[in-house]
């Protein structure tokens, strides 16, 4: 009876939204099954903007932001693809990769991506600099039931991981919203300046349900 008292007291509080400003998720260790899920305010997208920060050390293939529904287990994925050396947006399962950028381990990098449904176009920001604008996926919004998880990647809605495309290392202030996000303010998200909170998930008011070695700590700042 009290084992199940404290598992009704634990659910109920990661059912609560959290303030995590200053904090940070840590993914300690590869695995198959640790995770962050993150529950959305909406379930119909006809744009979306996500921004993170992340830090890790991986030289592999692995997930950033990872949103599946019923018809897509990628219908919004951030990924880092090993093989082609670039940041590789999927919406609807379609895939484009973004090369060039200077993704160096052990630091943090502050990353936002865009697309629209009308235009078709998604745009990546990288520690503050601008890709140019691809064509991806147009037509049709993001619907259904939402599963967005940090630390794995789906290849079916809700599981399908794999311990080699899963995310080892540190993420924080991550924000998504139902619109494409004007430069002016990706900028002032990059610079950690004040900007419009996510409308879909917003770091100071996250409601999040924690599987496995997943822990949360205050960010690391430097010495003044």
């Amino acid at each position: 009876m009290k084992f199940l008292l404290l598992l009704v007291m634990l659910t109920a509080c990661a059912a609560t939204p959290q303030d995590l400003s200053g904090k940070m998720f840590i993914f300690p260790e590869q695995t198959s099954t640790a995770h962050v899920r993150l529950t959305a305010s909406r379930q119909d997208f006809g744009a979306v903007t996500v921004c993170h920060r992340s830090f890790t050390d991986l030289n592999r293939d692995h997930t950033l932001f990872s949103l599946a529904t019923p018809n897509f287990a990628n219908d919004f994925l951030i990924f880092w693809d090993e093989t082609n050396k670039g940041i590789a947006p999927h919406i609807k399962n379609v895939k484009t990769v973004y090369k060039g950028w200077d993704y160096k381990s052990n630091m943090w990098h502050s990353i936002c991506t865009t697309w629209d449904s009308e235009s078709g176009l998604v745009q990546l920001w990288f520690d503050g600099q601008p890709s140019m604008k691809k064509f991806i996926s147009s037509g049709s919004n993001i619907s259904g039931s939402t599963i967005i998880i940090l630390g794995q990647e789906q290849d079916s809605s809700g599981g399908g991981f794999d311990i080699k495309q899963s995310f080892t290392g540190m993420m924080s202030d991550v924000h998504m919203w139902d619109y494409s996000l004007s430069p002016c303010e990706i900028e002032k998200y990059m610079e950690g300046l004040n900007f419009t909170p996510g409308n879909v998930l917003t770091w100071s008011a996250l409601e999040f349900q924690i599987t496995g070695r997943v822990l949360v700590e205050d960010k690391q700042k430097n010495c003044d």
